[in-house]
C-alpha cells in the first residue's frame, strides 16, 4: 500500500490519512506510547479540525477514531469523544492563523533534557532550519485551560513547544511539516543529551551561519 503524501491535503478524509500516518511513524519509532500524545489538523483557512480521540493508540487509529471540532471548542462531528487534550490544539489554531496541524508527542529525550534543567541545543542545518526556536512552559495538568493557554502563548513566537515533565507540541502549516519539526526537535535534544555526556555545555549551530539562514 503506498504511503500517503505529506504535501497539504486537500480534504479533510486527506488528512486523516496523513495522521494516521504520522500516528504509526511516531509510535514505530519511540516517541510516544500507547494512547500517550495526540495528533490534529486542518484544512487552511478552516474554523475546523480534526482531532485523536479519548484513548486512542496512534499506531492503532482508523478513520472512526477522529472527532470534528470547531475553534468555539464544540464536537460538530465523528467521534463523541475527541482526546483530552483537544484544548492544547484549539487554543493554538486560535492564534496561529497560519498553522494547519499539530503533533503533540511524548519524546523521551526532550522531555528529560528539559527536565534536567538544560536547553536544547540546536545543532544541525536541519535543526536551525525546522525547529528554529523552542518555547517551554511549566508544568501543567493535562487537558488544563492553563496548559493550553500556556501552550498557545508560546506558540505565538515559537514552532515547537515544550511541555515540562510531560512532551512537547510541534506547529507546521501541514501534516508533514509539523511532523517533521517534532523530530527534528527530538534528534536536536538527543544530540544535546550525548553532548552532555561528553562534557559538552556550549556547542550549538555556528551564529553567523544561523544569521544567513534568518536572512535568506
Amino acid at each position: 500500500m503506498a504511503q500517503p503524501s505529506m504535501k497539504q491535503a486537500a480534504t479533510a478524509d486527506g488528512l486523516v490519512e496523513q495522521l494516521i500516518d504520522v500516528g504509526a511513524t511516531a509510535v514505530r519509532r519511540g516517541f510516544v506510547l500507547a494512547s500517550g500524545g495526540n495528533l490534529s489538523a486542518r484544512l487552511p483557512g478552516s474554523e475546523e479540525f480534526v482531532v485523536t480521540g479519548a484513548g486512542t493508540w496512534l499506531d492503532r487509529l482508523v478513520p472512526e477514531d477522529f472527532t470534528v471540532m470547531n475553534l468555539a471548542g464544540e464536537v460538530v462531528g465523528g467521534n463523541p469523544q475527541p482526546s483530552s487534550e483537544w484544548k492544547l490544539h484549539q487554543r493554538t489554531y486560535r492564534v496561529r492563523e497560519d498553522v494547519n496541524a499539530i503533533v503533540h508527542m511524548h519524546p523521551q529525550h526532550a522531555v528529560l533534557v528539559d527536565a534536567l534543567g538544560h536547553e536544547i541545543r540546536l545543532l544541525t542545518l536541519d535543526h536551525a532550519v525546522y525547529v528554529r526556536s523552542v518555547g517551554r512552559t511549566g508544568f501543567f495538568p493535562n487537558g488544563s485551560d492553563e496548559l493550553a493557554d500556556t501552550a498557545a502563548e508560546q506558540a505565538k513566537e515559537h514552532n515547537c513547544v515544550l511541555l515540562a515533565h510531560h512532551g512537547c507540541s510541534a506547529l507546521g502549516e501541514d501534516v508533514g511539516m509539523a511532523f517533521r519539526r517534532a523530530m527534528n526537535l527530538e534528534e536536536a535534544a538527543t544530540a544535546t543529551y550525548r553532548a552532555l555526556l561528553l562534557g559538552d555545555r556550549t556547542t550549538r549551530f555556528p551564529v553567523p551561519a544561523d544569521e544567513a539562514i534568518r536572512h535568506a
